[in-house]
């Protein structure tokens, strides 16, 4: 019983920084940010702080971590989908996902976000889908190359445009929009 009682406090504690530092990456960069604010938003003591992380920047490192590992798995869902509906429920469950992490995304995609997370973030994209995407579009590899840069930061671009003004539309028409940019080189069944 302890030992479900201290992984229950352990993982709040764990929420309560990375709340507290995406609330203050808000209004400023995380390299103005200090340990002592950081405590003190999150009303925990520095100790408490440095027993699960050592600075500000292996916090935000977990925080992108875990929004990586997870669009590894949803990008994974990509394989082998070829209809439209299979394409636009995959990408409405990303934005699903978008939706409900808007908190650490909005930042994390942001100004102030880390460069090297978006970055990653592309990576990602691009070694899960890179290498189906020059299959199933008969392209060659140079001309593949382009337009999944194209494809990619398009996309991205679009997620900062909605994320940064209020998610007027729901999940459902985001994956359609981004069906609709990628469709002319997408293959259909």
């Amino acid at each position: 019983m302890k030992e479900l009682k201290e992984n229950r406090k352990t993982r709040y504690t764990q929420m309560v920084l990375k709340d507290s530092l995406m609330e203050l990456m808000k209004i400023k960069p995380i390299s103005k940010i200090t340990i002592k604010e950081l405590c003190e938003k999150a009303d925990i003591n520095r100790t408490t702080f440095y027993a699960h992380y050592c600075d500000q920047h292996q916090l935000l490192k977990s925080i992108e971590d875990e929004n990586l590992t997870w669009a590894k798995m949803a990008i994974a869902g990509f394989y082998g989908k070829t209809s439209k509906e299979d394409f636009t429920s995959n990408i409405e469950k990303i934005f699903d996902y978008l939706i409900e992490n808007r908190n650490h995304i909005q930042i994390l995609m942001s100004e102030q976000g880390n460069i090297e997370f978006q970055r990653n973030l592309l990576s990602v994209i691009y070694e899960q889908c890179g290498i189906w995407l020059a299959n199933d579009l008969n392209m060659d590899i140079e001309k593949n190359e382009l337009y999944f840069v194209f494809l990619v930061n398009g996309s991205v671009g679009l997620i900062q445009h909605w994320l940064k003004n209020g998610l007027k539309e729901s999940a459902s028409e985001m994956a359609e929009i981004i069906y609709q940019m990628a469709y002319p080189q997408m293959k259909t069944a």
